[in-house]
């Protein structure tokens, strides 16, 4: 796990080492089981054979949080040809999107298939590990590709690592500056709002290595291997971000943090983060660090 050491203390300290799974199927039913716990994914089908003239069988298909549809595929070690074949899998999804969209109907309902993600599919692989010519590869492709790295830590521990996260797509703010979050405001908000906007989405972008935007309607996602951060269209006296952090982890204050479980609201998170100025922008980035570390 990129040199990660984990050690028990009960009973002195003692380096817990860390392993592969016995077999492949160790590690799917184990992600399939958790999925989103682990990667942020709604499980829809495993094992999932594909109607074409070669065939196959997809490990596993999801949705996101931001409605995007999601391959896995697993390996228990290292092998070069899981990014070829989940590309493969990606080819016959954008073909098919007719009975993606029915399995989505029959898992999650209408109103989940009527909003999933075109244009922004995602394929993650979980191996055992990836060479430098895999996180190569996976820069040159136009498409969403998460390499992801698991080990077994004794009996009662499983780790996952994101080792490469890549987009394949320009990112929304640099097409589009002063339209934050897709939507175009007034001469007198572009000024104070729009701009704030904008810096919010620079420190989320800066946070690490690996963070994702996936632009949606109502919102701009900021991921790792899960979303961390939403953000809003500017209202006209305040931006609106929504952090996976736990409320119940945050000295709440009136008027610039609310804790939203259980209420309606764009984006993912049950943390509201209200900003109007500058300087509460200061304020909140101890959030959105913890937020990014919990992703």
């Amino acid at each position: 796990m990129g040199g990660l050491k984990l050690f028990s203390t009960a009973g002195g300290v003692v380096e817990v080492m860390p392993h592969l799974a016995a077999v492949e199927a160790d590690v799917q039913r184990l992600v399939e089981a958790h999925m989103e716990t682990t990667l942020g994914v709604t499980f829809l089908a495993s094992e999932y054979v594909i109607d074409c003239v070669d065939g196959g069988r997809i490990d596993s298909l999801g949705l996101d949080e931001n409605g995007a549809p999601v391959i896995v595929e697993y390996k228990r070690g290292t092998d070069a040809g899981v990014i070829n074949q989940g590309l493969y899998y990606m080819a016959w999804l954008t073909n098919h999107k007719d009975t993606f969209r029915n399995l989505v109907r029959d898992r999650l309902g209408s109103t989940a298939a009527s909003q999933i993600l075109w244009s922004a599919p995602r394929l993650i692989c979980v191996a055992g590990d990836f060479t430098r010519y895999d996180a190569h590869a996976v820069r040159e492709h136009r498409h969403s590709i998460d390499l992801v790295r698991y080990r077994y830590f004794g009996s009662d521990h499983f780790g996952l690592e994101t080792v490469v996260s890549v987009t394949g797509r320009p990112a929304p703010a640099q097409r589009a500056r002063r339209r934050t979050a897709g939507v175009s405001l007034g001469r007198k908000e572009v000024g104070a709002m729009a701009e704030l906007g904008d810096a919010v989405d620079e420190v989320l972008v800066g946070l690490g290595d690996g963070v994702t935007r996936v632009q949606r309607k109502q919102y701009r996602g900021y991921r790792r291997l899960r979303n961390f951060a939403s953000l809003c269209p500017p209202q006209q006296t305040k931006v609106l971000v929504y952090l996976k952090a736990d409320p119940k982890d945050v000295d709440l204050v009136p008027g610039f943090t609310r804790d939203v479980t259980g209420l309606g609201h764009h984006g993912t998170g049950d943390l509201e983060v209200q900003l109007r100025t500058e300087r509460d922008l200061e304020r909140a980035q101890d959030l959105f660090r913890l937020s990014y570390s919990a992703a």
